[in-house]
């Protein structure tokens, strides 16, 4: 695991928690290969959380793809990647308290959901080609882990929510077959907003050969005939 930076108490357990994601013990697959928990659109009783936490995250900015990460206990991070004239800017943002709190009294209890708060980001440019590239990619492989038809289920587990050039997909993390190389360059990207630049560069060539196993992924499980 990489050593965790100096940040503050949000920005750092944002990152453990993006982190501990991925560095999860797999989940048990079926005997019959990959099978992963993702679906379309927002899973039951999510969207309210879910889209204040996207909102409050992107702030005014309009990313092509995010990436949400919603525990089921602590802060909720996410990553962005937001065109720009020149190089793509990539984000990493904490909120700095948890959104969704229940608020109880004697008589009482709501979900209040704290928009009203700061967000720790951590920026650093990306090359437009290898942001565009991830967008596309992304898209292909999230529409093939979620065939339309599929929907987003709830979980009580910690859930994922993409948003790619416009196509939702939602659930648990993948951890096999093309959703593990997606997981991967998550951790890639989320390293590399907090990076100097000669190390940002390494992120990069780390990025594209990863990207290059997910497309050899999406090629095998194109070719593989359905059971």
């Amino acid at each position: 695991m990489s050593r965790i930076p100096n940040v503050s108490a949000p920005r750092r357990l944002g990152r453990i928690g993006l982190i501990a994601l991925l560095l999860a013990a797999p989940l048990a697959h079926a005997a019959d290969g990959c099978q992963v928990s993702l679906g379309r659109g927002w899973p039951p009783a999510t969207e309210n959380h879910g889209s204040a936490v996207e909102q409050l995250l992107a702030a005014k900015a309009a990313p092509n793809l995010s990436l949400t990460y919603l525990p089921a206990r602590g802060v909720e991070s996410g990553l962005m990647l937001i065109p720009g004239e020149g190089d793509w800017t990539l984000r990493h943002a904490t909120a700095s308290e948890r959104v969704a709190a229940w608020n109880s009294s004697r008589r009482s209890s709501a979900l209040e959901l704290r928009v009203d708060q700061e967000v720790e980001n951590e920026e650093a440019p990306m090359p437009a080609v290898l942001a565009q590239r991830i967008v596309a990619s992304w898209k292909r492989a999230l529409s093939a882990l979620a065939p339309e038809g599929k929907a987003a289920e709830f979980h009580e587990q910690d859930q994922l929510i993409f948003v790619v050039d416009g196509l939702r997909i939602s659930g648990v993390r993948p951890d096999c077959g093309p959703g593990e190389s997606i997981m991967e360059q998550v951790g890639l990207m989320t390293e590399a907003a907090n990076e100097s630049a000669s190390k940002r560069e390494r992120r990069w060539r780390a990025l594209e050969e990863s990207l290059d196993e997910l497309d050899k992924r999406l090629a095998e499980a194109a070719s593989t005939p359905a059971n």
